[in-house]
């Protein structure tokens, strides 16, 4: 099929938090946590990426999982491991752009008032348990660590959207949350204390990296846009993530206002400078750079003991773009 004239538009779907917008604006140019464009010149890409235009759109990953479900229009999307193994005969894993628990992770939080051990809250069935979406990595990974115990208490949880689990958490909703992205090292803002790292369990057991997002590309890309396609998208995946790690002062000032963005949600003070570089310093890693063949196991063994316990499908198409 012969390539299309002129520019080609690729919606790319990301994460609102700080450590996607960190990776891609060299690409798709600055644009606000509602996804409109930043006014004047931020809002051109930093990146000569030829007939292809990426338009970011960000979002809450727990959409984005349901979306791709159902064949959503983004040609590129940030996806929970959990939910790629739903859709992975038309999606690939990009090489660079994955998110990795290196010894910590996903955490299920309670208020500091409650004594109570993570076992005694989570499985206790009268207990109301936040979490992120059905389709996380982190809620699959507290599947596992539950044991037994998860299909008989999976009625206890409430799915909402990442930012309203404190806030929901600190209301006395819900007994404890799972929280993810920023929330995890600022939970304590709002008095509430850790009573599982996930990724810490993890690591300790399986002695992997906790695998818990991936950057995924449509698999039909070089039939509708051309041969050749998916690889210069891979390229230009690879070179916007190394330009904002060269110029990372600009890429964390970037990110500010995603971080204060979703804390205003969780009615949580603004983060600093030094708690955003804190956050990207765990989730912006050598793993992200190139998931190489240790991120890869760790996906294969998450994917696998989870469809072994019945709660995802098994990794059948598992195969790494760039």
């Amino acid at each position: 099929m012969p390539q299309p004239a002129g520019p080609t538009t690729l919606r790319l779907a990301h994460s609102g938090d700080p450590d996607d917008a960190f990776m891609w604006w060299p690409i798709t140019g600055k644009v606000m946590p509602d996804g409109t464009p930043w006014p004047g010149h931020e809002a051109t890409p930093r990146l000569d990426t030829g007939p292809r235009r990426y338009q970011a759109v960000p979002g809450d990953i727990a959409v984005f999982n349901r979306l791709a479900l159902a064949d959503a229009p983004y040609d590129l999307s940030a996806l929970s491991v959990r939910a790629y193994a739903e859709v992975q005969d038309r999606y690939i894993i990009t090489r660079m752009g994955a998110s990795f628990g290196e010894g910590y992770g996903p955490r299920v939080v309670a208020p500091a008032s409650d004594s109570r051990d993570a076992a005694a809250i989570l499985r206790d069935p009268r207990a109301v348990i936040a979490i992120p979406g059905f389709e996380t990595s982190a809620f699959l990974t507290l599947g596992l660590w539950l044991g037994e115990d998860r299909l008989r208490t999976r009625s206890r949880f409430v799915e909402l959207p990442f930012d309203e689990i404190i806030p929901c958490v600190v209301s006395g909703r819900a007994a404890a949350g799972l929280v993810i992205h920023e929330g995890q090292i600022t939970f304590g803002q709002a008095s509430l204390r850790s009573l599982l790292d996930l990724g810490e369990w993890w690591q300790a057991t399986r002695h992997l990296p906790l695998p818990l997002g991936v950057n995924a590309v449509k698999r039909d890309l070089d039939t509708r846009l051309g041969p050749g396609t998916l690889a210069k998208v891979a390229n230009d995946l690879g070179e916007s993530l190394a330009y904002a790690l060269a110029h990372r002062d600009e890429s964390v000032a970037y990110c500010m206002p995603f971080a204060a963005h979703n804390a205003a949600k969780q009615h949580m003070p603004t983060p600093s400078d030094a708690t955003v570089r804190q956050y990207l310093d765990m989730y912006v890693t050598g793993l992200t750079q190139n998931l190489g063949d240790v991120g890869l196991a760790a996906i294969l063994r998450l994917l696998t003991e989870g469809a072994q316990a019945g709660l995802c499908p098994a990794p059948t198409a598992l195969d790494v773009l760039g």
